[in-house]
């Protein structure tokens, strides 16, 4: 495993404009350290479920996507990984907030890797915890 950072906060917000499913989110890295990502994402009603309530759709998304992330601190842009597991407890709800969620790789093997993120509200209220494992896409 790489104990050191390998890019930057520039490179992996570049990924992110540069990948078309994620352009209407907003998402924007706002910090990244060796296997760590902060994704943030601006809150925006098109986000609310009926209830007035951010989708738990966007929370996963945004978990999901800053483990991703907090990977290639470690490892690069250039290779591709993809989720194999990922458990979701959602803690409370979210309402008329941006979203920051810290992705933490625990453990970055050669083709698996495995850690967690949790997705707080601007008030810094804690909404879900989430384990994530990702796999290595050999090509």
């Amino acid at each position: 495993m790489n104990a050191e950072l390998v890019v930057t906060m520039d490179d992996l917000n570049q990924v992110l404009a540069q990948t078309p499913f994620l352009q209407q989110h907003g998402f924007r890295v706002s910090v990244c350290t060796v296997g760590e990502c902060t994704l943030v994402v601006p809150f925006q009603p098109a986000l609310e479920r009926p209830g007035g309530i951010i989708s738990g759709m966007t929370i996963m998304g945004v978990a999901d996507v800053a483990m991703w992330l907090a990977i290639m601190t470690q490892r690069g842009t250039t290779e591709k990984w993809v989720t194999s597991d990922m458990k979701t407890a959602f803690l409370r709800s979210g309402r008329e907030s941006d979203l920051i969620c810290v992705a933490r790789t625990l453990k970055l093997g050669k083709r698996s890797a495995y850690g967690t993120a949790e997705c707080r509200d601007s008030r810094g209220e804690l909404l879900s915890h989430h384990t994530l494992t990702y796999a290595k896409v050999e090509a």
